[in-house]
């Protein structure tokens, strides 16, 4: 063997140290593309939330324009009053809704505990044979 070739162990450590680089280099461009993404999340985030602004203001002033109209054919209070009552009641339609979506019964994974009822008789099952 020439005594200009590397040996062995030099060779395995180059590689190692290689490796080692190679994965610290993309563990940097993972975080930066990571860091990019999230930041474009943030900004589609502040635009779901401008627009759902947008879209509250626009509510408001359909309902205004509904009160407008109304009082063309009553008292400007009855309609307000009138417009007013409807959205409470839509308003309290929606939270009863809601509130029954997020009640502790149905937040139980019902087949989750069903898949694991059967993954134990079957478990006592071969046990038992």
């Amino acid at each position: 063997m020439p005594a200009s070739d590397p040996s062995l162990t030099t060779l395995l450590r180059d590689l190692i140290g290689d490796l080692s680089e190679l994965i610290r280099q993309e563990l940097r461009l993972a975080q930066a593309e990571v860091g990019q993404k999230v930041a474009r999340a943030q900004m589609s985030v502040i635009c779901i939330a401008a627009g759902l602004l947008s879209a509250f203001c626009a509510v408001l002033i359909l309902l205004q324009a509904a009160v407008i109209g109304l009082a063309e054919v009553m008292p400007a209070w009855a309609a307000s009053l009138s417009v007013g009552g409807t959205m409470a009641i839509t308003a309290i339609v929606l939270m009863k809704i809601g509130q029954r979506g997020l009640s502790p019964a149905n937040l139980i994974p019902e087949r989750t505990l069903d898949a694991l009822r059967r993954d134990k008789e079957l478990v006592i099952e071969k046990v038992q044979s």
